[in-house]
């Protein structure tokens, strides 16, 4: 059976559930939105964990601790670098065949390179295939994430209500929480209660199973929304269809660079918060990675609360001005979150919850600002490549760089990085005037 055929049998099914008649409510929008959201930052945060406490010594033995870390965020860097050619490539699949079809080969291929991550042998049975093999399912997650979009962020941006558009922008956020939470907790759990060579022979795979789990629930949980004639008729009288790529370029390339740039400030926190500072605790100190993670944990449902916090927030202020004034609060941690990162137990903890508070705030409305770029007719095609974009410049290099930097210079040289971040949000809010007339 060939992918379209599963996708027409697995629409058929969607519909058969969810037949039925009437309007569709904005509330119910972001269940879908929520749950695609959720797979998609689990299967990061897996990888990204994986990264730190299992390639380096199952890919990279031949090389010291700090270089296999290094190489192994190279290669986490691949899937952003290979995001805008997915969606380059199923953009066309979605105006040939649908999105009902697109969405599921995007998720086939993301859940079949996740579940290929967890069957990956090590160096030690064969050699450098081991590194090239990771590097392969690594692109291949980045072709799916760049496919796996199906608008229904955008549709929900378009039918929130005109008060209340801050709340309904940061519910595509709060995926990202919520695959933390569960990511840590469950490698904590793998990490606490089996020794380390059992751990990275079998324990570290497990995950990866979980993530192809919840992508396969994800599939059909969006397939459900996205293949109904309610849905089909609430797409096209909205005008999110495909636009041509070149067309949406030439017109919308200063909308997606300043777009790309405005959440700036958020994506480098939140690797600040979540990659880098368990790589910087397993490298330079003897805390044990349960612990680290299990603050994670914590700092996952702090953010968690600081997203919701965020739709509230920016409903009585605007969304632009929120945006800046977290940059700006960045800005300062950046100055006293090295100190405190290096502040032993106490001083972690308070980074993490800080650092997560701002993330929230921050974090929870830049979606609002990618959506809201864009003219109707072109905000499908346009909002999916300005997140590719945003990601490539503000997440696929950024732990490998504040690792770099805090290695060879120290901890304050990572947190003047977090300050370029946050600079750059405040340079693109301030220069893009339609932008802040758009989400203010």
């Amino acid at each position: 059976m060939n992918a379209a055929t599963a996708s027409q049998l697995a629409e058929r099914d969607a519909r058969a559930i969810n037949a039925r008649h009437g309007d569709i409510a904005p509330a119910e929008i972001a269940i879908g939105v929520v749950i695609g959201r959720t797979s998609e930052f689990f299967d990061f945060f897996v990888y990204a964990i994986a990264s730190v406490l299992v390639f380096p010594a199952l890919v990279f033995p031949y090389v010291d601790r700090l270089t296999g870390t290094f190489y192994s965020f190279a290669i986490f860097a691949l899937a952003f670098v290979a995001r805008p050619i997915g969606s380059l490539l199923f953009l066309g699949i979605d105006a040939a065949l649908g999105r009902g079809t697109k969405l599921t080969i995007a998720l086939f291929l993301l859940g079949g390179s996740t579940a290929a991550v967890a069957f990956l042998p090590g160096y030690e049975t064969i050699g450098v295939w081991s590194a090239i093999l990771l590097a392969v399912f690594r692109i291949g997650q980045g072709i799916a994430l760049g496919g796996q979009w199906d608008g229904l962020s955008s549709l929900l941006a378009l039918n929130a209500p005109e008060n209340r558009r801050g709340w309904y922008a940061m519910i595509p956020q709060l995926g990202a929480p919520l695959g933390l939470i569960v990511a840590s907790g469950l490698f904590a759990f793998f990490v606490s209660t089996l020794s380390n060579s059992d751990f990275l022979d079998w324990g570290w795979r497990y995950p990866f199973f979980v993530a192809f789990a919840i992508n396969v629930v994800a599939l059909f949980a969006r397939l459900r929304m996205v293949s109904t004639p309610e849905y089909t008729a609430l797409f096209e009288s909205r005008e999110l269809e495909p636009s041509r790529v070149l067309d949406t370029v030439r017109t919308d390339w200063r909308n997606i660079v300043i777009g790309a740039f405005a959440p700036l400030a958020s994506f480098a926190l939140f690797h600040m918060v979540t990659v880098f500072p368990l790589s910087w605790v397993a490298l330079f100190t003897k805390e044990s990675a349960a612990r680290f993670l299990g603050i994670e944990m914590i700092g996952g449902a702090v953010g968690l609360l600081a997203v919701l916090a965020s739709g509230l927030i920016a409903d009585r202020i605007g969304r632009r001005y929120l945006l800046g004034v977290s940059a700006a609060g960045i800005a300062v941690f950046s100055g006293f979150a090295p100190q405190l990162l290096d502040g032993g137990g106490w001083g972690e903890i308070v980074f993490m919850v800080t650092g997560f508070i701002l993330l929230g705030l921050a974090f929870g409305q830049s979606s609002g600002a990618v959506a809201a770029n864009f003219a109707t007719a072109r905000r499908y095609t346009g909002a999916a490549l300005t997140s590719d974009v945003a990601w490539l410049v503000g997440a696929a290099f950024a732990p490998l760089v504040a690792l770099l930097l805090a290695s060879q210079f120290g901890l304050l040289a990572a947190g003047a990085y977090l300050l370029s971040g946050a600079l750059g949000t405040l340079i693109a809010l301030g220069v893009n005037k339609e932008l802040a007339r758009r989400i203010s």
